[in-house]
């Protein structure tokens, strides 16, 4: 042992849990949403995310909540700008999976400004689950609240991805 003190990891507003407790709880509830919904079992409305890796071109998954806001669908990264959103920006689709069913979309980035509906519904919804990495925001903080937090949380707009049809 060094005697080093563990330095948090950031990804802006989120910081990565320091003690070997909390990365263990991190890791065991993401862990049993990713397995429940690969297997069909959706909790919430959770689904598999699927997103080919920037540069390895390999899939990467992680469990998320895709959220309906006035008819058009979203993804919002709790955690900040984690590896699934660099990899959603540069790719710019991937996949919805559960169970064996997979619904191919293509992605485009909202800008902070029109994030307001989106965050408060996501905190209305998910707070019981996501709500530690909001801080002190909850779905009744001002608007000026939330749009001051907007950077830190990526959201995506997800649209069905087109249907490629066979040529005879």
């Amino acid at each position: 042992m060094t005697g080093k003190t563990p330095q948090p990891r950031t990804s802006e507003r989120y910081v990565m849990p320091t003690t070997a407790g909390a990365r263990r709880t991190l890791r065991l509830t993401n862990g049993t949403v990713a397995w429940l919904t690969a297997r069909g079992v959706s909790l919430a409305g959770s689904r598999i995310l699927a997103v080919c890796g920037r540069t390895s071109g390999q899939w990467r998954t992680t469990p998320v909540n895709p959220l309906v806001v006035d008819g058009r669908r979203y993804l919002l990264a709790p955690r900040g700008h984690t590896q699934w959103v660099r990899n959603l920006r540069v790719v710019g689709a991937g996949e919805l999976r559960l169970g064996r069913r997979a619904e191919a979309f293509t992605a485009t980035e909202v800008p902070d400004h029109e994030k307001l509906p989106v965050m408060r519904e996501y905190l209305r919804r998910w707070a019981w689950e996501v709500g530690q990495f909001f801080e002190d925001l909850d779905k009744d903080s001002s608007d000026e609240q939330l749009l001051a937090a907007a950077p830190g949380f990526p959201v995506f707009e997800i649209e069905p991805a087109p249907r490629h049809t066979a040529v005879a």
